[in-house]
Protein backbone atom coordinates (compact mmCIF):
# COMPACT_ATOMS: atom_id res chain seq x y z
CA UNK A 1 0.00 0.00 0.00
CA UNK A 2 1.38 3.38 -1.04
CA UNK A 3 2.33 5.89 1.65
CA UNK A 4 1.61 9.57 1.01
CA UNK A 5 3.08 12.66 2.67
CA UNK A 6 2.37 16.25 3.54
CA UNK A 7 3.58 19.07 1.29
CA UNK A 8 5.40 21.61 3.47
CA UNK A 9 8.12 24.15 2.68
CA UNK A 10 8.37 23.04 -0.94
CA UNK A 11 8.84 19.31 -0.29
CA UNK A 12 6.84 16.14 0.30
CA UNK A 13 7.60 15.27 3.92
CA UNK A 14 6.59 12.73 6.55
CA UNK A 15 4.43 13.92 9.46
CA UNK A 16 6.25 14.87 12.65
CA UNK A 17 4.05 12.41 14.53
CA UNK A 18 5.13 9.42 12.47
CA UNK A 19 1.47 8.41 12.38
CA UNK A 20 -0.65 7.43 9.37
CA UNK A 21 -4.21 6.31 8.68
CA UNK A 22 -5.57 3.97 6.03
CA UNK A 23 -7.74 5.49 3.34
CA UNK A 24 -10.29 2.95 2.08
CA UNK A 25 -12.96 2.83 -0.60
CA UNK A 26 -16.37 3.24 1.15
CA UNK A 27 -17.98 1.04 -1.51
CA UNK A 28 -15.49 -1.77 -0.79
CA UNK A 29 -13.52 -1.51 2.42
CA UNK A 30 -11.11 -4.23 1.28
CA UNK A 31 -9.85 -1.74 -1.34
CA UNK A 32 -7.08 0.27 0.34
CA UNK A 33 -6.11 3.50 -1.46
CA UNK A 34 -3.09 4.36 0.66
CA UNK A 35 -1.72 5.50 4.00
CA UNK A 36 -1.98 9.22 4.70
CA UNK A 37 -0.45 11.32 7.48
CA UNK A 38 -2.08 11.96 10.82
CA UNK A 39 -0.19 15.17 11.38
CA UNK A 40 0.22 17.31 14.47
CA UNK A 41 0.70 20.91 15.59
CA UNK A 42 4.42 20.82 14.71
CA UNK A 43 3.53 20.14 11.07
CA UNK A 44 1.10 23.07 11.07
CA UNK A 45 3.81 25.28 12.59
CA UNK A 46 6.25 24.46 9.78
CA UNK A 47 3.52 24.91 7.17
CA UNK A 48 2.52 28.36 8.45
CA UNK A 49 6.15 29.50 8.60
CA UNK A 50 6.65 28.38 5.00
CA UNK A 51 3.37 29.94 3.85
CA UNK A 52 4.43 33.26 5.38
CA UNK A 53 7.52 33.18 3.17
CA UNK A 54 5.39 32.24 0.19
CA UNK A 55 3.04 35.12 0.91
CA UNK A 56 5.87 37.66 0.70
CA UNK A 57 6.62 36.45 -2.84
CA UNK A 58 3.08 35.86 -4.05
CA UNK A 59 1.58 39.15 -2.88
CA UNK A 60 4.07 40.97 -5.14
CA UNK A 61 3.06 38.92 -8.17
CA UNK A 62 0.61 40.91 -10.33
CA UNK A 63 -2.94 39.66 -9.93
CA UNK A 64 -3.35 38.92 -13.66
CA UNK A 65 -0.24 36.72 -13.47
CA UNK A 66 -1.70 34.93 -10.47
CA UNK A 67 -4.80 34.36 -12.56
CA UNK A 68 -2.69 32.88 -15.35
CA UNK A 69 -1.54 30.12 -12.98
CA UNK A 70 -5.14 29.24 -12.19
CA UNK A 71 -5.99 29.15 -15.89
CA UNK A 72 -3.29 26.53 -16.33
CA UNK A 73 -4.76 24.62 -13.39
CA UNK A 74 -8.11 24.54 -15.20
CA UNK A 75 -6.46 23.27 -18.37
CA UNK A 76 -4.72 20.47 -16.49
CA UNK A 77 -7.99 19.47 -14.84
CA UNK A 78 -9.66 19.28 -18.25
CA UNK A 79 -6.94 16.91 -19.47
CA UNK A 80 -7.21 14.78 -16.31
CA UNK A 81 -10.97 14.93 -15.81
CA UNK A 82 -11.69 11.19 -16.05
CA UNK A 83 -8.75 10.32 -13.82
CA UNK A 84 -9.84 12.82 -11.19
CA UNK A 85 -13.46 11.65 -11.31
CA UNK A 86 -12.42 8.03 -10.90
CA UNK A 87 -10.15 8.65 -7.91
CA UNK A 88 -12.84 10.75 -6.20
CA UNK A 89 -15.49 8.08 -6.68
CA UNK A 90 -13.11 5.45 -5.34
CA UNK A 91 -12.34 7.64 -2.34
CA UNK A 92 -15.78 8.96 -1.33
CA UNK A 93 -18.33 6.90 -3.24
CA UNK A 94 -20.63 9.09 -5.32
CA UNK A 95 -21.19 7.90 -8.92
CA UNK A 96 -18.89 8.96 -11.72
CA UNK A 97 -21.53 11.22 -13.24
CA UNK A 98 -21.39 13.25 -10.03
CA UNK A 99 -17.62 13.29 -9.63
CA UNK A 100 -17.26 14.40 -13.25
CA UNK A 101 -19.49 17.29 -12.27
CA UNK A 102 -17.28 17.89 -9.22
CA UNK A 103 -14.25 18.21 -11.52
CA UNK A 104 -16.15 20.44 -13.94
CA UNK A 105 -17.10 22.77 -11.12
CA UNK A 106 -13.42 23.06 -10.26
CA UNK A 107 -12.62 23.80 -13.90
CA UNK A 108 -15.32 26.47 -14.07
CA UNK A 109 -14.05 28.00 -10.84
CA UNK A 110 -10.49 28.03 -12.16
CA UNK A 111 -11.41 29.96 -15.30
CA UNK A 112 -13.67 32.33 -13.39
CA UNK A 113 -10.89 33.02 -10.87
CA UNK A 114 -8.38 33.55 -13.68
CA UNK A 115 -10.50 36.36 -15.11
CA UNK A 116 -11.00 37.90 -11.67
CA UNK A 117 -7.23 38.45 -11.60
CA UNK A 118 -7.99 41.35 -13.93
CA UNK A 119 -11.09 42.47 -12.04
CA UNK A 120 -10.04 43.05 -8.42
CA UNK A 121 -11.82 46.36 -8.57
CA UNK A 122 -11.50 49.24 -6.20
CA UNK A 123 -13.28 52.59 -6.43
CA UNK A 124 -12.30 56.12 -7.29
CA UNK A 125 -14.52 58.78 -5.77
CA UNK A 126 -14.49 62.58 -5.66
CA UNK A 127 -12.64 64.11 -2.76
CA UNK A 128 -14.38 66.79 -0.74
CA UNK A 129 -11.27 68.95 -1.19
CA UNK A 130 -9.76 70.58 -4.24
CA UNK A 131 -6.79 69.04 -6.04
CA UNK A 132 -7.01 65.80 -4.13
CA UNK A 133 -7.46 62.23 -5.43
CA UNK A 134 -9.35 59.57 -3.43
CA UNK A 135 -9.45 55.86 -4.22
CA UNK A 136 -9.69 52.37 -2.78
CA UNK A 137 -8.05 49.10 -3.85
CA UNK A 138 -8.02 45.43 -2.88
CA UNK A 139 -4.94 43.92 -1.29
CA UNK A 140 -4.11 40.44 0.06
CA UNK A 141 -4.37 39.58 3.74
CA UNK A 142 -1.81 36.88 4.54
CA UNK A 143 -1.88 33.15 5.23
CA UNK A 144 -5.29 31.54 4.70
CA UNK A 145 -6.25 28.36 6.56
CA UNK A 146 -8.52 26.25 4.34
CA UNK A 147 -10.46 23.37 5.92
CA UNK A 148 -12.74 21.38 3.60
CA UNK A 149 -15.24 18.48 3.84
CA UNK A 150 -15.41 15.09 2.14
CA UNK A 151 -18.49 15.40 -0.04
CA UNK A 152 -17.01 17.61 -2.78
CA UNK A 153 -13.33 16.62 -2.59
CA UNK A 154 -12.23 18.87 -5.46
CA UNK A 155 -14.95 21.47 -6.02
CA UNK A 156 -15.06 22.90 -2.49
CA UNK A 157 -11.26 23.24 -2.18
CA UNK A 158 -11.29 25.13 -5.50
CA UNK A 159 -14.08 27.41 -4.28
CA UNK A 160 -11.84 28.47 -1.42
CA UNK A 161 -8.26 28.14 -2.65
CA UNK A 162 -8.60 29.75 -6.09
CA UNK A 163 -10.02 33.05 -4.80
CA UNK A 164 -7.51 33.03 -1.93
CA UNK A 165 -4.66 32.64 -4.40
CA UNK A 166 -5.83 35.12 -7.03
CA UNK A 167 -6.20 37.73 -4.26
CA UNK A 168 -2.55 37.15 -3.35
CA UNK A 169 -2.76 35.06 -0.18
CA UNK A 170 -0.76 31.95 0.67
CA UNK A 171 -2.64 28.82 1.72
CA UNK A 172 -2.40 26.10 4.35
CA UNK A 173 -4.81 23.40 3.18
CA UNK A 174 -6.30 20.60 5.27
CA UNK A 175 -8.65 18.34 3.29
CA UNK A 176 -11.08 16.09 5.11
CA UNK A 177 -9.34 12.99 6.42
CA UNK A 178 -11.79 10.86 4.39
CA UNK A 179 -10.59 12.27 1.04
CA UNK A 180 -6.85 12.91 1.35
CA UNK A 181 -5.96 11.43 -2.04
CA UNK A 182 -7.95 14.05 -3.93
CA UNK A 183 -6.28 16.77 -1.86
CA UNK A 184 -2.86 15.31 -2.65
CA UNK A 185 -3.48 15.24 -6.41
CA UNK A 186 -5.00 18.74 -6.34
CA UNK A 187 -1.82 20.14 -4.80
CA UNK A 188 0.26 18.28 -7.40
CA UNK A 189 -1.79 20.03 -10.11
CA UNK A 190 -1.30 23.46 -8.52
CA UNK A 191 2.44 22.91 -8.51
CA UNK A 192 2.46 21.58 -12.06
CA UNK A 193 0.64 24.75 -13.17
CA UNK A 194 3.45 26.89 -11.80
CA UNK A 195 2.28 27.94 -8.33
CA UNK A 196 5.41 28.84 -6.31
CA UNK A 197 6.04 25.97 -3.86
CA UNK A 198 5.77 27.87 -0.58
CA UNK A 199 2.47 29.47 -1.56
CA UNK A 200 0.62 26.19 -0.97
CA UNK A 201 1.00 23.86 2.02
CA UNK A 202 -0.83 20.55 2.42
CA UNK A 203 -1.22 19.16 5.95
CA UNK A 204 -3.19 15.92 6.25
CA UNK A 205 -4.88 14.83 9.43
CA UNK A 206 -7.94 14.90 11.63
CA UNK A 207 -9.58 17.61 13.71
CA UNK A 208 -6.41 18.21 15.69
CA UNK A 209 -4.77 19.60 12.55
CA UNK A 210 -7.78 21.79 11.86
CA UNK A 211 -7.68 23.06 15.45
CA UNK A 212 -3.98 23.89 15.15
CA UNK A 213 -4.60 25.83 11.92
CA UNK A 214 -7.47 27.82 13.43
CA UNK A 215 -5.51 28.65 16.59
CA UNK A 216 -2.20 29.54 14.92
CA UNK A 217 -1.46 33.27 15.25
CA UNK A 218 0.21 33.29 11.83
CA UNK A 219 -3.02 32.30 10.06
CA UNK A 220 -4.82 35.55 9.30
CA UNK A 221 -8.05 34.18 7.84
CA UNK A 222 -9.90 30.86 7.95
CA UNK A 223 -12.45 29.32 5.61
CA UNK A 224 -14.28 26.29 7.00
CA UNK A 225 -16.97 24.03 5.57
CA UNK A 226 -18.40 21.38 7.86
CA UNK A 227 -20.89 20.81 10.65
CA UNK A 228 -22.56 23.65 12.53
CA UNK A 229 -21.27 22.23 15.82
CA UNK A 230 -17.64 22.33 14.69
CA UNK A 231 -18.15 25.65 12.91
CA UNK A 232 -19.37 27.21 16.14
CA UNK A 233 -16.13 26.20 17.87
CA UNK A 234 -14.10 27.58 14.97
CA UNK A 235 -16.08 30.81 15.23
CA UNK A 236 -15.39 31.15 18.95
CA UNK A 237 -11.66 30.78 18.41
CA UNK A 238 -11.48 33.13 15.44
CA UNK A 239 -13.54 35.73 17.27
CA UNK A 240 -11.20 35.62 20.25
CA UNK A 241 -8.13 35.89 18.00
CA UNK A 242 -9.65 38.54 15.70
CA UNK A 243 -9.30 36.38 12.57
CA UNK A 244 -11.37 36.85 9.47
CA UNK A 245 -13.64 33.80 9.14
CA UNK A 246 -15.98 32.31 6.55
CA UNK A 247 -18.26 29.50 7.73
CA UNK A 248 -20.38 27.26 5.51
CA UNK A 249 -22.20 24.75 7.69
CA UNK A 250 -25.36 22.66 7.92
CA UNK A 251 -28.70 22.64 6.19
CA UNK A 252 -32.19 21.17 6.53
CA UNK A 253 -33.42 22.04 3.08
CA UNK A 254 -37.02 21.73 1.91
CA UNK A 255 -38.58 21.16 -1.47
CA UNK A 256 -42.14 22.49 -1.57
CA UNK A 257 -44.57 21.00 -4.10
CA UNK A 258 -47.90 22.80 -4.53
CA UNK A 259 -51.10 21.47 -6.09
CA UNK A 260 -50.47 23.19 -9.43
CA UNK A 261 -46.93 21.84 -9.86
CA UNK A 262 -45.77 19.67 -12.73
CA UNK A 263 -45.50 16.48 -10.73
CA UNK A 264 -43.13 14.57 -12.99
CA UNK A 265 -40.69 17.48 -12.89
CA UNK A 266 -41.00 17.77 -9.11
CA UNK A 267 -40.47 14.02 -8.77
CA UNK A 268 -37.22 14.13 -10.73
CA UNK A 269 -36.16 17.06 -8.55
CA UNK A 270 -36.73 15.43 -5.19
CA UNK A 271 -35.11 12.13 -6.21
CA UNK A 272 -31.99 14.00 -7.28
CA UNK A 273 -32.06 16.40 -4.34
CA UNK A 274 -32.66 13.77 -1.65
CA UNK A 275 -30.60 10.84 -2.92
CA UNK A 276 -27.92 12.40 -5.11
CA UNK A 277 -24.55 12.13 -3.34
CA UNK A 278 -26.45 9.70 -1.05
CA UNK A 279 -27.95 12.72 0.71
CA UNK A 280 -24.48 13.89 1.77
CA UNK A 281 -24.74 17.49 0.61
CA UNK A 282 -25.29 20.56 2.72
CA UNK A 283 -27.93 21.47 0.10
CA UNK A 284 -29.54 18.01 0.01
CA UNK A 285 -33.33 17.83 0.09
CA UNK A 286 -34.05 16.42 3.53
CA UNK A 287 -37.63 17.72 3.79
CA UNK A 288 -40.42 17.39 1.24
CA UNK A 289 -43.41 19.67 1.89
CA UNK A 290 -46.48 18.55 -0.06
CA UNK A 291 -49.78 20.38 -0.42
CA UNK A 292 -52.93 18.38 0.46
CA UNK A 293 -54.28 18.10 -3.07
CA UNK A 294 -51.30 16.20 -4.49
CA UNK A 295 -49.85 14.67 -1.31
CA UNK A 296 -51.08 11.09 -1.65
CA UNK A 297 -50.53 10.84 -5.39
CA UNK A 298 -47.06 12.37 -5.26
CA UNK A 299 -45.96 10.25 -2.30
CA UNK A 300 -46.98 7.08 -4.13
CA UNK A 301 -45.07 8.23 -7.22
CA UNK A 302 -42.02 8.98 -5.10
CA UNK A 303 -41.95 5.64 -3.29
CA UNK A 304 -42.37 3.77 -6.56
CA UNK A 305 -39.45 5.58 -8.21
CA UNK A 306 -37.19 5.49 -5.16
CA UNK A 307 -37.59 1.70 -4.91
CA UNK A 308 -35.98 1.43 -8.35
CA UNK A 309 -32.82 3.36 -7.49
CA UNK A 310 -29.81 1.10 -7.88
CA UNK A 311 -27.23 1.11 -5.10
CA UNK A 312 -23.64 0.14 -5.75
CA UNK A 313 -20.09 1.08 -6.60
CA UNK A 314 -20.17 4.50 -8.22
CA UNK A 315 -17.56 3.41 -10.77
CA UNK A 316 -19.91 0.79 -12.21
CA UNK A 317 -22.40 1.64 -14.95
CA UNK A 318 -26.02 1.91 -13.85
CA UNK A 319 -25.33 2.93 -10.25
CA UNK A 320 -27.72 5.63 -9.01
CA UNK A 321 -26.72 5.83 -5.33
CA UNK A 322 -23.31 5.13 -3.84
CA UNK A 323 -22.28 4.45 -0.24
CA UNK A 324 -22.18 6.88 2.66
CA UNK A 325 -18.70 7.90 3.70
CA UNK A 326 -18.00 5.64 6.71
CA UNK A 327 -19.43 3.39 9.41
CA UNK A 328 -20.12 6.32 11.75
CA UNK A 329 -22.49 7.75 9.13
CA UNK A 330 -24.38 4.47 8.97
CA UNK A 331 -24.76 4.49 12.76
CA UNK A 332 -25.99 8.10 12.78
CA UNK A 333 -28.58 7.38 10.09
CA UNK A 334 -29.79 4.32 12.01
CA UNK A 335 -30.23 6.45 15.13
CA UNK A 336 -32.40 8.90 13.19
CA UNK A 337 -34.52 6.08 11.81
CA UNK A 338 -35.17 5.04 15.41
CA UNK A 339 -35.96 8.65 16.33
CA UNK A 340 -38.44 8.86 13.45
CA UNK A 341 -40.20 5.69 14.57
CA UNK A 342 -40.32 6.92 18.17
CA UNK A 343 -41.90 10.15 16.95
CA UNK A 344 -44.62 8.09 15.17
CA UNK A 345 -43.56 9.08 11.67
CA UNK A 346 -44.55 6.51 9.04
CA UNK A 347 -41.61 4.66 7.49
CA UNK A 348 -42.72 4.04 3.92
CA UNK A 349 -39.41 3.03 2.38
CA UNK A 350 -35.97 1.83 3.45
CA UNK A 351 -34.76 2.43 6.97
CA UNK A 352 -31.94 -0.11 7.09
CA UNK A 353 -28.49 -0.96 5.82
CA UNK A 354 -28.45 -2.19 2.25
CA UNK A 355 -27.26 -5.74 1.73
CA UNK A 356 -26.82 -8.07 -1.19
CA UNK A 357 -24.36 -8.74 -3.95
CA UNK A 358 -21.64 -6.10 -4.05
CA UNK A 359 -22.99 -4.17 -1.06
CA UNK A 360 -21.84 -6.11 2.00
CA UNK A 361 -18.27 -4.79 1.85
CA UNK A 362 -19.33 -1.15 1.76
CA UNK A 363 -21.23 1.47 3.76
CA UNK A 364 -24.57 1.29 1.97
CA UNK A 365 -27.91 2.49 3.34
CA UNK A 366 -31.26 2.14 1.61
CA UNK A 367 -32.97 5.31 0.35
CA UNK A 368 -35.34 6.07 3.21
CA UNK A 369 -38.63 7.97 3.22
CA UNK A 370 -40.74 8.92 6.24
CA UNK A 371 -44.30 10.20 5.75
CA UNK A 372 -46.58 11.92 8.27
CA UNK A 373 -43.59 13.73 9.73
CA UNK A 374 -44.61 16.31 12.28
CA UNK A 375 -43.33 19.87 11.95
CA UNK A 376 -41.05 20.59 14.89
CA UNK A 377 -40.03 16.96 15.42
CA UNK A 378 -36.36 16.03 15.59
CA UNK A 379 -36.62 14.15 12.30
CA UNK A 380 -37.90 17.32 10.65
CA UNK A 381 -35.50 19.71 12.41
CA UNK A 382 -32.07 18.06 12.63
CA UNK A 383 -29.50 17.50 9.91
CA UNK A 384 -28.92 13.80 9.18
CA UNK A 385 -26.53 13.96 6.19
CA UNK A 386 -27.70 10.77 4.60
CA UNK A 387 -30.38 9.36 2.26
CA UNK A 388 -33.34 10.12 4.56
CA UNK A 389 -36.30 12.22 3.39
CA UNK A 390 -39.05 13.55 5.66
CA UNK A 391 -42.46 14.25 4.07
CA UNK A 392 -44.73 16.89 5.62
CA UNK A 393 -48.33 17.60 4.58
CA UNK A 394 -49.58 21.22 4.42
CA UNK A 395 -52.80 22.99 3.49
CA UNK A 396 -51.44 25.90 1.48
CA UNK A 397 -48.38 27.90 0.45
CA UNK A 398 -48.46 30.06 3.57
CA UNK A 399 -48.14 27.00 5.80
CA UNK A 400 -45.43 25.58 3.55
CA UNK A 401 -43.42 28.79 3.78
CA UNK A 402 -43.75 28.83 7.59
CA UNK A 403 -42.52 25.24 7.87
CA UNK A 404 -39.64 25.90 5.51
CA UNK A 405 -38.52 28.79 7.71
CA UNK A 406 -39.11 26.95 10.98
CA UNK A 407 -35.66 25.36 11.32
CA UNK A 408 -32.38 26.77 12.60
CA UNK A 409 -30.70 26.36 9.22
CA UNK A 410 -31.15 28.50 6.12
CA UNK A 411 -29.14 27.25 3.16
CA UNK A 412 -31.34 26.16 0.25
CA UNK A 413 -35.01 25.87 -0.62
CA UNK A 414 -37.11 24.88 -3.62
CA UNK A 415 -40.65 25.57 -4.79
CA UNK A 416 -42.52 23.77 -7.55
CA UNK A 417 -45.46 25.78 -8.84
CA UNK A 418 -46.81 27.36 -12.03
CA UNK A 419 -47.96 30.48 -10.16
CA UNK A 420 -45.50 33.27 -10.95
CA UNK A 421 -46.72 35.31 -7.99
CA UNK A 422 -45.96 32.52 -5.53
CA UNK A 423 -42.61 31.97 -7.20
CA UNK A 424 -41.53 35.54 -6.51
CA UNK A 425 -43.02 35.44 -3.04
CA UNK A 426 -40.89 32.37 -2.34
CA UNK A 427 -37.69 34.05 -3.51
CA UNK A 428 -38.49 36.95 -1.21
CA UNK A 429 -39.96 35.14 1.82
CA UNK A 430 -38.17 31.79 2.15
CA UNK A 431 -35.48 32.27 4.76
CA UNK A 432 -32.58 30.76 2.82
CA UNK A 433 -29.46 31.93 1.04
CA UNK A 434 -30.60 30.14 -2.14
CA UNK A 435 -34.11 29.51 -3.51
CA UNK A 436 -34.85 27.49 -6.64
CA UNK A 437 -38.10 27.66 -8.57
CA UNK A 438 -39.09 24.42 -10.35
CA UNK A 439 -35.67 22.94 -9.67
CA UNK A 440 -34.23 20.87 -6.80
CA UNK A 441 -32.45 22.27 -3.75
CA UNK A 442 -29.06 21.37 -5.24
CA UNK A 443 -27.35 22.80 -8.31
CA UNK A 444 -25.48 26.01 -7.47
CA UNK A 445 -23.42 27.57 -10.27
CA UNK A 446 -19.79 28.59 -9.87
CA UNK A 447 -20.21 32.24 -10.88
CA UNK A 448 -22.89 33.05 -8.29
CA UNK A 449 -22.50 33.45 -4.51
CA UNK A 450 -23.17 30.33 -2.45
CA UNK A 451 -24.10 30.18 1.22
CA UNK A 452 -26.88 30.50 3.74
CA UNK A 453 -28.29 32.29 6.75
CA UNK A 454 -28.94 31.50 10.42
CA UNK A 455 -26.95 28.45 11.63
CA UNK A 456 -25.81 27.69 8.09
CA UNK A 457 -23.20 30.44 7.91
CA UNK A 458 -21.83 33.68 9.24
CA UNK A 459 -22.70 36.01 6.38
CA UNK A 460 -19.89 35.39 3.92
CA UNK A 461 -20.38 33.58 0.63
CA UNK A 462 -18.42 31.10 -1.42
CA UNK A 463 -18.24 31.53 -5.19
CA UNK A 464 -19.17 34.40 -7.45
CA UNK A 465 -17.86 37.92 -6.96
CA UNK A 466 -18.48 38.20 -3.21
CA UNK A 467 -15.85 35.64 -2.18
CA UNK A 468 -13.07 37.89 -3.50
CA UNK A 469 -14.04 40.49 -0.91
CA UNK A 470 -13.57 37.90 1.83
CA UNK A 471 -10.05 37.02 0.68
CA UNK A 472 -8.85 40.62 0.31
CA UNK A 473 -8.82 43.82 2.31
CA UNK A 474 -9.79 47.32 1.30
CA UNK A 475 -6.96 49.82 1.23
CA UNK A 476 -7.79 53.50 0.78
CA UNK A 477 -5.31 55.93 -0.78
CA UNK A 478 -5.37 59.72 -0.95
CA UNK A 479 -3.16 61.86 -3.19
CA UNK A 480 -3.13 65.57 -2.36
CA UNK A 481 -1.53 67.57 -5.19
CA UNK A 482 -2.66 71.01 -4.00
CA UNK A 483 0.74 71.92 -2.57
CA UNK A 484 -0.79 73.12 0.69
CA UNK A 485 -2.21 71.63 3.89
CA UNK A 486 -5.88 70.82 3.41
CA UNK A 487 -7.79 69.60 6.41
CA UNK A 488 -10.53 67.06 5.83
CA UNK A 489 -13.08 66.43 8.55
CA UNK A 490 -12.78 70.04 9.59
CA UNK A 491 -15.69 72.40 9.14
CA UNK A 492 -14.71 73.92 5.79
CA UNK A 493 -18.17 75.33 5.25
Amino acid sequence: MKTFHNYIAGAWVEPSTGKYQDNVNPADTTDHIGKFPLSGAADVQRAVESAARGFELWKRTPAPARGDVLRRVGEIMIARKEELADLMTREMGKPLAETRGDVQEGIDTAFYAATEGRRLFGHTVPSELRNKWAMSMRRPIGVAGIITPFNFPLAIPTWKIFPALVCGNAVVFKPAEDVPHTGHVFVEILLEAGLPPEVIQLVHGDGEVGKAIVEHPGVALVSFTGSTETGSKVGETCGRLHKRLSLEMGGKNAQIVLDDAKLDLALDGVLWGAFGTTGQRCTATSRLILQDGIHDKFLAMLVDRAKKLKLGDGRKAGTDVGPVIHAESISKIERYVEIGLEEKAELVLGGRRATGAGLDKGFFFEPTIFAAVRSGSRLEQEEIFGPVLSVIRVKDADEAFRINNGVKYGLSSSLYTQDVNLAFRAINELDNGITYINAPTIGAEAHLPFGGVKATGNGHREGGWEVYEFYSETKVGYVDYSGSLQRAQIDNY
